[in-house]
């Protein structure tokens, strides 16, 4: 319920209003709460898969690394929420929209980085910067490509998304991924400080509110990580060690790892803008019309977009990953009532503030993966749910059920099964075994050229007996 007594309804709602700053800045706060875990854990899931990360062999010496990818993925969360609260020219919503790190890109990222180490970010970057620019590019023209992307197609991605990441939250609880042919590698006290996350979590979405049960996951992984400290998981020593070996201040540095063009980074990032841009467009529809109850105009829904791509390709030059806007910032605004994009402008700025100090993403690298891991559990398992909410928006007629069936039964099964392409040229494995990928194409080209009407009998026969009852049509949501 909005706060009356930070404004009149009339200026709650208007992008424009300013609240009083000892009122802004903790409202500020609060979007960066809501979105902070998010936002880092990209940059972690990176470098873990890369081989400098978490648990690795090579994380001594390396975990610089990580701590700077980290680092630019607050501080260029922070300049393209920037780019959307304040603008310039036609980029920019000039609305309450919270940029952070994007989960969508993880199952893309993750083929080419595989064990590759640093020796992969060249490559990496060089398709983040391209597939930003290829976004921005995607502002000129968003309104006419959204029918190509119907709630099957979108809620089909989503949920592979989830479904392709959710595998990383259990190898984390377990112990992570380099410690998989190891004794420990499952123990009960791994295990005990993942759940003691999820718990913790799960206890302040249901039984919290307010902003408890907005930053229910940061508060879960503060208790795991106090567990973690209790059961001997990780020393005050290793994390003065860990603050002291980081510089005070640093700035980004343009092309840190260098810059290479990969055909198949290049081809997954700007596959994979289409869903960023339509996933940007439902945010800002939600915005406007959670906090200020009318429809997004043409304006704002192009001026997000640009600012999207252009946030990412700058990110990339720097060494940050792909920005989209944030959801659960969304439900934010619709919570406290508060429309005032200068109110997000704040929290933007303390983003910028901690990706200017290394010694924040320090601490950051000290939080036991196993506690990360219980985090990781929640909201990776909330990205497929998610998913399968936009697919209840879908008319469940049998035609989409089969355009579903073929996408996900290809695309998963590639993902869980990546030998089975390994005689494919290098960019073709990379971006099938993705699983994301095939599955998008195949449904979005089955979802354009097959006619409207299939029978039911033209199912029956590989259905195994099994049919859907439902009449596909949407329940009404009363709740406003």
């Amino acid at each position: 319920m909005a706060d009356t007594s930070i404004g009149t309804p009339e200026q709650l709602r208007d992008p424009d209003y300013t609240p009083a700053l000892h009122r802004a800045i903790p409202l500020g706060i609060q979007h960066v709460l809501a979105m902070f875990v998010s936002n880092v854990t990209p940059a972690i899931i990176i470098a873990g898969a890369a081989g400098f990360g978490f648990g690795s062999d090579a994380g001594a010496q390396n975990f610089p690394d990580m701590t700077y990818l980290i680092q630019m993925s607050m501080l260029f969360a922070g300049i393209a929420t920037l780019f959307q609260t304040i603008g310039f020219g036609p980029v920019g919503a000039r609305l309450p929209v919270v940029q952070g790190t994007s989960f969508a890109f993880i199952p893309i990222m993750i083929p080419l980085v595989a064990g590759k180490g640093v020796e992969a970010l060249p490559a990496l970057f060089g398709g983040v910067v391209i597939g930003g620019l290829f976004h921005t590019f995607i502002a000129t023209f968003i309104g006419k490509i959204r029918f190509a992307l119907p709630p099957l197609v979108t809620g089909l991605v989503v949920t592979m998304i989830g479904l392709a990441l959710v595998k990383v939250g259990i190898q984390y609880s377990a112990g992570g991924v380099p410690a998989i042919n190891q004794p420990e590698y499952g123990s009960l006290l791994n295990w005990s400080a993942a759940l003691v996350v999820v718990l913790v979590t799960l206890g302040l979405k249901f039984y919290g509110r307010g902003m408890l049960a907005v930053s229910a996951v940061v508060i879960g992984i503060l208790v795991g990580y106090l567990y973690a400290l209790i059961m001997g998981m990780v020393t005050f020593e290793g994390i003065a060690s860990s603050w002291n070996s980081a510089a005070p201040v640093a700035f980004p540095i343009p092309f840190k790892y260098g810059f290479e063009l990969s055909f198949a980074a290049i081809v997954g990032f700007c596959l994979m803008a289409f869903v960023s841009a339509v996933e940007t467009v439902g945010d800002v529809s939600g915005i406007t019309k959670g906090g200020a109850g009318r429809e997004a105009t043409e304006a704002e829904i192009t001026g997000a977009t640009y600012a999207d791509g252009l946030g990412s390709a700058v990110a990339g030059v720097f060494g940050g990953f792909p920005n989209t806007s944030f959801s659960q910032n969304v439900g934010l605004i619709a919570m406290t009532g508060v429309m005032s994009r200068h109110v997000v402008t704040i929290g933007a700025i303390f983003l910028i503030v901690c990706g200017m100090i290394p010694k924040v993403g320090a601490v950051i690298r000290t939080i036991p993966i196993e506690v990360l891991g219980g985090g990781v559990i929640v909201m990776f398992g909330m990205v497929v749910a998610a998913g399968i909410s936009m697919l209840s928006d879908v008319k469940w007629n049998r035609r989409n059920m089969v355009i579903f069936a073929i996408a996900l039964s290809i695309g998963l099964g590639l993902q869980l099964d990546p030998k089975a392409v390994q005689y494919l040229p290098d960019t073709a494995r990379i971006l099938l075994t993705s699983g994301l990928l095939p599955a998008a194409l195949i449904a979005i080209v089955l979802n354009l050229i097959l006619p409207e009407d299939l029978s039911d009998e033209a199912t029956d026969e590989v259905s195994g007996g099994l049919a859907g009852h439902g009449d596909g049509e949407l329940v009404k949501d009363h709740r406003s």
